[in-house]
């Protein structure tokens, strides 16, 4: 049988978390080709899981590793990286340690069994980020922030964002107004009554407003969208058995249960009161992320999402951390149409036969109608249950056209991060870190963002390998 870490040299996109990655401090990056256009002013975050073993042990999942940050200073004087491991209590905890000490989503607590009952897990801060105007908090939708410097990226400590007390979590995927500024987001409260929590922030991020909503079972919610007046959530008829998942008997991601016969379903709150509007119920399906949604002039509610027919994807995703996946789960990008009164689904469209994941728009359309979806895919002829993804592309509704970047062989785009330009409202860019596993180390590539299918206009270096990561944001400067 296969060791780890035979797994890990085989794949050339295994390369990039063979080890755990290296931390660099403020450093200048090299242009290797092009040049920094000089409308791109800002910072590139990117935040994901960062190292998978410790102490000889491997995580059970890649969800499970701890959480590291990429920030990218693009300023007149050209281009600054730092990385950073988040500073969470439990990882400052198993560093001091040398072992791991917490059970995770897809792993439970090491030890005798009487060690894992009733154990909390660790945060590991690893999936999103959220720039705020005077920090940066790293998501991870278990638990609480954490707040971290914007420049250095020093972590600060976990932060109630002035509403979360103990128990409450923040999910990854908050949504934020382009028009108001206001900040949307929810979290899961886990037990015998399991609660959907949606949470208003103003701009700085203090939660204004909260609202709490009893659910079906425990659910697997991991986004939802902002489609003008309304939050919309799709809940998966995937329901975790919470009783071994808290006594230690299984990880988390082993009680969680595919049951297709409950269906998916939608739930509609106001978004200025946050009350619940209506509840609906349709086929099964599971998504992960949505794209965007809006509400067009009938009032019906258009929703996007990148969706896949079943829950195989955790079985790839568990197979990632480990170096080889052989998991088939192929997610595609798909329309919605659901009656805000009734919550009744009343058209589903497959938009792309083509696999689709991180689907976003550009930060001004969220919420509204929108002409373009950037996301992350596979190169034509790819097998996916053995890669990972290695396409970026992006949806022209207009036209119904496909514009896809090809990075070449063994070459690992993260999620496209779309950044407008400061000096030209007609330009924006693109922005992705792409690991080559010809030459084993990453760069941040900038495209056009109507143009992804020409060279990039500008390629740098990174000090080290950055590990494949979740989620992004742009913020300008």
């Amino acid at each position: 049988m296969s060791t780890i870490k035979e797994k890990l040299r085989k794949n050339a996109w295994a390369g990039a978390i063979a080890q755990p990655a290296q931390e660099f401090p403020a450093t200048p990056l090299p242009v290797i080709s092009g040049q920094i256009p000089p409308g791109l002013r800002g910072t590139l975050y990117r935040n994901g899981p960062a190292r998978l073993e410790r102490g000889g042990m491997h995580m059970g999942h890649w969800f499970d590793g701890d959480g590291a940050i990429l920030a990218v200073h693009f300023t007149d004087t050209g281009a600054t990286g730092v990385y950073r491991f988040v500073q969470t209590a439990g990882y400052k905890e198993e560093a001091a340690a040398n072992q791991l000490l917490y059970g995770n989503y897809g792993m439970t607590a090491p030890g005798a069994i009487w060690n894992k009952w009733f154990k909390p897990v660790k945060n590991v801060a690893n999936t999103s980020v959220l720039a705020l105007p005077d920090k940066l908090l790293a998501l991870w939708e278990g638990g609480k922030p954490y707040a971290l410097d914007l420049q250095n990226l020093e972590t600060w400590g976990e932060d109630d964002l002035g509403g979360l007390t103990d128990g409450l979590a923040y999910s990854a995927h908050y949504k934020r107004d382009p028009q108001t500024g206001e900040i949307f987001n929810f979290g899961i409260a886990l037990g015998f009554s399991p609660t959907l929590y949606i949470y208003k922030s103003d701009t700085t991020g203090k939660i204004v407003q909260k609202a709490a909503h009893k659910l079906d079972g425990l659910p697997l919610v991991h986004d939802f969208v902002l489609a003008g007046q309304y939050l919309v959530f799709c809940i998966p008829p995937v329901r975790l058995n919470l009783l071994p998942a808290l006594t230690g008997f299984s990880s988390f991601s082993d009680a969680m249960a595919w049951q297709p016969s409950k269906g998916t379903q939608i739930l509609v709150i106001d978004r200025q009161t946050l009350n619940l509007v209506s509840r609906g119920e349709t086929e099964p399906w599971f998504q992960w992320h949505f794209g965007n949604g809006y509400v067009d002039a009938s009032g019906t509610v258009i929703v996007d999402i990148a969706r896949y027919e079943d829950f195989q994807t955790n079985q790839y995703l568990k197979e990632v951390g480990f170096g080889e996946t052989h998991t088939a789960a192929k997610s595609t990008l798909s329309r919605i149409h659901i009656n805000p009164q009734t919550g009744e689904v009343t058209n589903i469209q497959q938009i792309l036969d083509r696999h689709c994941e991180f689907p976003s728009v550009p930060p001004q359309n969220v919420g509204q109608a929108f002409r373009y979806t950037y996301m992350s895919s596979f190169r034509q002829g790819t097998d996916i249950s053995r890669e990972l993804l290695n396409a970026i592309a992006c949806y022209d509704y207009q036209t119904e056209t496909l514009t896809e970047a090809d990075l070449g062989e063994n070459r690992y785009a993260s999620e496209p991060i779309y950044a407008p330009d400061a000096e030209n409202p007609e330009k924006a860019w693109v922005i992705t870190v792409v690991y080559d596993g010809n030459s084993h180390r990453s760069e941040v590539w900038v495209f056009d963002a109507l143009r992804l299918n020409e060279e990039p206009v500008c390629k740098l270096e990174l000090p080290s390998v950055i590990p494949p990561s979740f989620h992004g944001t742009w913020k300008p400067a």
